[in-house]
């Protein structure tokens, strides 16, 4: 008996600590300590996510790329590639923008955040906010490639246009 009783105590024990690391956790993530979204996730609250871009944007005086698509998009992924393997053009991005990767999928099209914007005419697109979340430019992607690739000078050009002086 005196066995069962410390299983029943230690699983109590357990399953309240994991409790609040997972309270914490959510704290920390509203709390002032931004997580950036850096995944096409079809059950984020993409409005939320904007939200919280733009307080930071607020905080570290950076403007926001929205960067619109999804897993299925092979042109979403990329353009990811083409962070990862253009350093300086990924810490630069890194430096200036806040990045916001908002899902359109089957599975969540995140329509009414995306009615707020222009027509996006292909995937991935991008928008530029400013701080305060009003859009400064709307840049289909397709015009930032050459080829099947997307074009170091132009995606460098883009990105130096629209950083904050």
């Amino acid at each position: 008996m005196r066995k069962r009783i410390s299983y029943w105590t230690l699983l109590a024990t357990i399953l309240l600590l994991a409790g609040m690391v997972i309270q914490c956790s959510k704290k920390e993530s509203t709390t002032g300590k931004y997580i950036a979204v850096t995944q096409f996730d079809p059950n984020r609250d993409a409005a939320r996510d904007i939200e919280e871009a733009i307080a930071e944007a607020q905080r570290t005086g950076k403007r926001i790329i929205l960067d619109v698509g999804g897993d299925w998009c092979i042109w979403c992924h990329k353009l990811d590639q083409f962070f990862e393997e253009n350093d300086d053009i990924h810490r630069y991005m890194q430096k200036h923008f806040i990045i916001v990767k908002i899902n359109y999928s089957k599975e969540n099209r995140n329509e009414e955040v995306l009615s707020r914007y222009p027509k996006i005419p292909g995937y991935p697109h991008l928008f530029v906010l400013d701080s305060d979340g009003k859009l400064l430019h709307s840049q289909d992607t397709g015009q930032l490639e050459s080829g099947d690739y997307h074009d170091r000078d132009k995606v460098f050009s883009f990105l130096k246009a629209w950083a904050k002086s």
